[in-house]
């Protein structure tokens, strides 16, 4: 699959490439606009026209060229970068979109980047909570703003009909987000700007556009739109590769994360009992051979398998006692439930007939256990997902190639888990690791 950017400006493109980097893909901006697309492993290109400023007929003549040579690269997907704050020929630059891509082709605008606190509500366009005709930005020297509503600085441009959707149907969810579109289309609307508060909700709005097959649908926004887009365009293409989550770490913050990841997925996990895993040989691996069996049917009705000793309602072990019970070392039996969940994910890999195309794992005794239990000799890391969050893969073993992000228990948000998750799943995307026209 391949992704093409038309950018008015150098630095908001690269922006948003970056963003798709993050995706997968693998990024390349052009300065020049008037040149063929880059040669080489490039999946994902943002094509910078220095246009914003420009007369009409420049605007149009060099988005023109752009999406000649972007016809040319045999390009997927085209999307429309646009400035944060609606600034420059945003509704010129769309017209000439639409029209070279025909009647069956929708642009959609979301000009919310709640990273950068830009919102959008009611239409109007908010930097840090005030319209941004109030703003600093209002008074810029080539194209001043005097409106905030959206539609209407879009309509000062356009030949084409706009509409607006509000945050009451965004707020529904996707279901909701993808009638609001048909009708809207239906309507002969080609231009529709949508309301957005945070990246959930612009994420929703990408998942409705990548349902409508009969239309070809165009992002325009300043980043994130185009970026959960092209990443739900490319799910239809993707293998069903599997995604091993092994999660050992009992912290409420580490509960709250996989309760989150479950909801959103829609996903079931295979609870490991801990105490078991701390008994004789023979108790330790009746439940590593249950969980293993138990993992194998999990897996195949879901894409993501969770592992994990954290059941919502137990009671927290008294490692403690159960030492001296045992007149151990309260590390031992930390490392005897870690090694459990490290076999039980190794078995899991050798007798799945599933490509795996990634593993997270949460601690570092869990980790740790899986580099032991798996005979890796070490992990290539390539990329920080999140703060204190790593990408690599597995060097050696069982699980040698294999993907893997790894967290400490106590790192990150409620979403963490499901975020890390999202990233492995994107990565062992066939589509958006390799070039579809190559």
């Amino acid at each position: 699959m391949k992704v093409g950017i038309i950018a008015d400006d150098l630095t908001g493109g690269n922006g948003t490439g970056v963003r798709l980097a993050k995706q997968g893909f693998d990024v390349a901006t052009m300065v020049y606009y008037n040149k063929p697309i880059l040669s080489g492993a490039f999946n994902a290109v943002v094509v910078d026209t220095d246009s914003r400023y420009v007369r009409k007929d420049v605007a149009e003549m060099r988005v023109q060229t752009v999406l000649e040579n972007l016809k040319q690269w045999d390009v997927d997907i085209v999307c429309k970068r646009i400035d944060s704050t609606v600034r420059g020929n945003i509704g010129i630059e769309i017209d000439t979109m639409l029209t070279f891509l025909g009647e069956k082709s929708i642009a959609v605008v979301v000009a919310s980047f709640p990273d950068s606190g830009r919102t959008t509500a009611g239409g109007y366009l908010l930097v840090n909570g005030a319209p941004v005709q109030t703003t600093d930005v209002a008074k810029d020297p080539v194209t001043p703003l005097t409106k905030s509503y959206i539609p209407s600085i879009i309509k000062k441009q356009s030949q084409y009909p706009v509409s607006n959707i509000g945050l009451e149907t965004v707020l529904d969810g996707e279901k909701a987000i993808l009638q609001a579109l048909r009708d809207q289309i239906n309507n002969g609307n080609r231009i529709i700007v949508f309301d957005a508060i945070t990246d959930e909700e612009i994420e929703e709005i990408a998942g409705a556009m990548a349902k409508i097959k009969d239309y070809i649908m165009i992002p325009a926004d300043p980043g994130p739109l185009t970026a959960f887009y092209a990443k739900a365009y490319a799910k239809q293409f993707e293998s069903h590769k599997k995604v091993i989550v092994t999660v050992g770490s009992v912290t409420s913050n580490t509960g709250k994360q996989l309760e989150y990841l479950m909801n959103k997925t829609i996903s079931k996990a295979v609870y490991v009992d801990p105490e078991k895993l701390t008994g004789s040989g023979n108790e330790w691996e009746k439940e590593v051979e249950r969980a293993t069996s138990a993992a194998l049917e999990v897996i195949d009705h879901q894409n993501i398998l969770i592992i994990t000793t954290h059941f919502p309602s137990a009671e927290k072990m008294d490692l403690a006692n159960l030492a001296l019970e045992q007149n151990v070392s309260k590390d031992f039996l930390a490392k005897r439930i870690a090694d459990g969940l490290g076999k039980i994910t190794r078995q899991v890999i050798q007798e799945t007939t599933y490509e795996i195309g990634g593993c997270f794992s949460s601690g570092g005794d869990v980790t740790a256990s899986l580099c032991s239990i798996g005979l890796v000799d070490g992990i290539k890391l390539e990329d920080e997902v999140l703060p204190i969050v790593a990408y690599g893969r597995f060097i050696g073993g069982y699980f040698d190639g294999i993907p893997v992000v790894t967290k400490g228990g106590l790192i990150g948000d409620h979403k963490a888990i499901y975020t890390c998750v999202k990233y492995l799943m994107t990565k062992s995307s066939s589509i958006v690791n390799e070039p579809s026209h190559a």
